[in-house]
């Protein structure tokens, strides 16, 4: 019983996949294909997401995202480890440096732009919060590949075989795999012209408290200024932000927590009542 109600809670959770850039609303229809239930049923699990607020209904069977997720998205900007910590520190060298910088994380086998700083609109900023990226072209993606486990690499390798060789990572396992090593000994990664034209990126990992990957910090600059960029200089720089952001991250965790919800007095008053009453 109790694995037929995990199964039932993700697959009503796995209505949310239906929603990208370009699919907005959902209709019934598409619920009952995705799901491949009934309507009865997959209106059941519509109904569930509305009355949390993950949803909200529209007309003529259409659904859209509810003002829940609007509530978790301020959350996460106020809680997110990193988030927090790294816009702090990809704020503070994008004023002092005047750099065109992103923040991506790394999300089930995917990239996404968690946060940017772009003070030089010379660059066109093709990139926002939320906006999914790929996950084998860009610095921004390879630094984050090669700091993953070697199982993790491998199952990549496996599941995207023809993504990786577009991407010019490897036409194997092995050649994929010492590619990423590089990446990896090297601590950063630079590429040239892979997700926007005419720009590149360098890009440096930032880690969470037990030394796992999170995501990524990443300077933009324009493809017309390699040239006569000092990249050793763009390293020391985006690395140093890497290993702060994870600093902050790691300082973070290791705070003690301390409980700050107190249930106030008329909270027990009431809930004793109900009690006595026999109300639960």
């Amino acid at each position: 019983m109790k694995g037929r109600e995990m199964s039932s809670f993700a697959k009503g959770l796995s209505i949310l996949e239906l929603f990208r850039e370009g699919a907005l609303s959902v209709h019934l229809d598409e619920v009952v294909e995705f799901l491949g239930t009934s309507r009865a049923t997959a209106y059941r699990y519509l109904a569930s997401l509305c009355d949390v607020g993950l949803l909200s209904p529209a007309k003529g069977g259409v659904y859209v995202l509810g003002p829940r997720i609007i509530e978790l998205d301020r959350i996460m900007q106020i809680g997110d480890p990193l988030l927090t910590a790294g816009r702090k520190v990809m704020r503070q060298l994008s004023d002092a440096k005047c750099l065109n910088m992103l923040l991506a994380s790394y999300f089930r086998n995917s990239i996404m732009c968690v946060d940017i700083a772009w003070p030089d609109p010379a660059i066109p900023a093709l990139f926002e919060r939320g906006k999914p990226m790929s996950l084998f072209r860009g610095a921004m993606a390879k630094i984050i590949l090669a700091n993953l486990s070697v199982y993790q690499q491998r199952n990549l390798a496996l599941n995207y075989p023809d993504e990786i060789k577009r991407a010019g990572m490897g036409e194997t396992w092995p050649e994929f795999r010492t590619k990423l090593a590089e990446i990896g000994r090297q601590g950063y990664s630079i590429t040239r012209a892979e997700m926007m034209p005419q720009s590149g990126g360098i890009s440096a990992p930032i880690f969470d408290a037990e030394n796992k990957v999170l995501g990524s910090i990443t300077i933009v600059l324009a493809e017309s200024e390699f040239p006569s960029t000092d990249f050793d200089q763009l390293a020391q720089w985006i690395t140093d932000a890497g290993r702060k952001a994870s600093e902050m991250i790691a300082e973070r965790c290791a705070e003690p927590v301390h409980a700050t919800a107190k249930i106030k007095t008329s909270d027990k008053k009431i809930s004793t009542t109900k009690r006595k009453k026999g109300v639960t």
